[in-house]
Parts: structure tokens; C-alpha cells; sequence
């Protein structure tokens, strides 16, 4: 079962990838998605893997209507956890570094360069909610959030693979820590910035979020 679904989730990064690429009128480095893929599927990847993009992007094709630069947003998704070390605070500059020399590579534009790269660097997110009409970088925001107002299944899998990423942080430490951050989403007067994702997911994820806070 787990193999078809690392199957599925690879098969839609690529038909994104591919199709993003297509949008751009762009040919990119042969190499960078099998390299995209390989770090993607890494062994430590509980939760920044292959399945989260896959489910980002699933999110990106509902959307994709109300996004200003869907490629874009893409190929932002695709990158935005390309390095991930949970002990490191340089991951989305790296990530971003990365979109960013392989779209140069490819010959994109000065302006699309720039906007990937500052979607992936939205993406550190401890940021108040911002005014409508909702920007590319909103929708980068939300839909990396998605996972906070998912089924309570898949946000109870969710918060066991968070942990075994964190694995190396004493019981102790971590059981102090994690509500820590869930209490800085409840807090916010909206978890969710732009208003077709408060409408489809603000309610579940404060529920989502208020039991995972009840029972840590």
C-alpha cells in the first residue's frame, strides 16, 4: 500500500512539474527532476515528502483558477521543501536558491525568477493574515497550511509524522514545543488568508487544532 501511494504522489509531482514547464514555454535541467523526486522521497521525509507536494499541488489544480501564476505557484510548490532539515532555519532560502538557478538555467524571465523565489520564502509563515484580494503568495500560504484543516485521519497522521521528523528532540522538550506551535495558528484571527480557504478549511483545522492541543 505504501509503495502504490509514493507511486501515486510521484506521478502527480511529475505531471505538475512537467506541465508547469509546458505553461512557462521551458525546458528545465533533465537532472532536476529525478533530483527533485530523490530528496523528496529521503528516508527522514516523514512529513516533507512526496506525499505533502502531492497533496499541495492536488490543492493548486482546485485553485488554479483564482491564481495569478499557477506555473509558477507549481514549480514554488515543487521547491518549497527541497531541503529540509529540521535542525537547520536556512531551509527555505536554500529551497528557493535552488528554484532559482535551475529556472535561470532554464532561461526564465528576471520577474518569474523572483516571484518563485518569494513564494518559497513565504513559506516560513509566522506572518499576520493579509487584506483581499488574495495574492499568489496567499494562496502559496494556504495551501501549504492545507494539512491543518484536513480529515481528522490524515491531521492525526499528520501530527505522527511531524514527530518522527522530531525525533531527535528530547519526549520532554517536544511535548512542550509542539502545542507551542500549534497555539501560534489558533491564535491568529484567521489561520487561513485568503477567503475560499476560510470558507473550506478554517473551521476544521481550529477543531483539528484545539483537540490536538486537548490531548497533548
Amino acid at each position: 500500500m505504501a509503495s502504490s501511494m509514493q507511486a501515486s504522489d510521484a506521478q502527480i509531482f511529475s505531471a505538475a512539474w512537467e506541465h508547469a514547464w509546458r505553461e512557462l514555454g521551458l525546458a528545465p535541467a533533465t537532472d532536476a527532476l529525478p533530483q527533485l523526486l530523490a530528496v523528496h522521497s529521503g528516508s527522514d521525509r516523514h512529513y516533507h515528502g512526496l506525499q505533502h507536494i502531492a497533496e499541495c499541488l492536488q490543492w493548486l489544480e482546485q485553485l488554479r483558477a483564482q491564481v495569478a501564476h499557477p506555473a509558477e505557484l507549481a514549480l514554488a510548490l515543487c521547491f518549497h521543501d527541497a531541503i529540509y532539515d529540521p535542525q537547520a532555519k536556512d531551509n527555505e532560502r536554500r529551497s528557493a536558491d535552488w528554484a532559482q538557478a535551475v529556472l535561470q538555467a532554464a532561461g526564465a524571465k528576471r520577474d518569474a525568477v523572483q516571484r518563485v523565489h518569494a513564494l518559497i520564502m513565504a513559506t516560513c509563515h509566522f506572518q499576520a493574515t493579509q487584506a483581499q484580494p488574495a495574492e499568489d503568495s496567499d494562496w502559496m500560504l494556504d495551501i501549504d497550511l492545507a494539512i491543518l484543516g484536513a480529515a481528522p485521519e490524515r491531521f492525526a497522521q499528520y501530527q505522527a509524522q511531524i514527530q518522527a521528523e522530531y525525533a531527535w528532540v528530547p519526549a520532554a522538550d517536544y511535548a512542550q514545543r509542539r502545542p507551542a506551535v500549534l497555539r501560534i495558528f489558533l491564535q491568529r484571527p484567521a489561520i487561513y488568508h485568503t477567503a475560499a480557504m476560510q470558507t473550506r478549511l478554517e473551521a476544521q483545522a481550529r477543531h483539528n487544532l484545539q483537540q490536538a492541543l486537548a490531548t497533548a
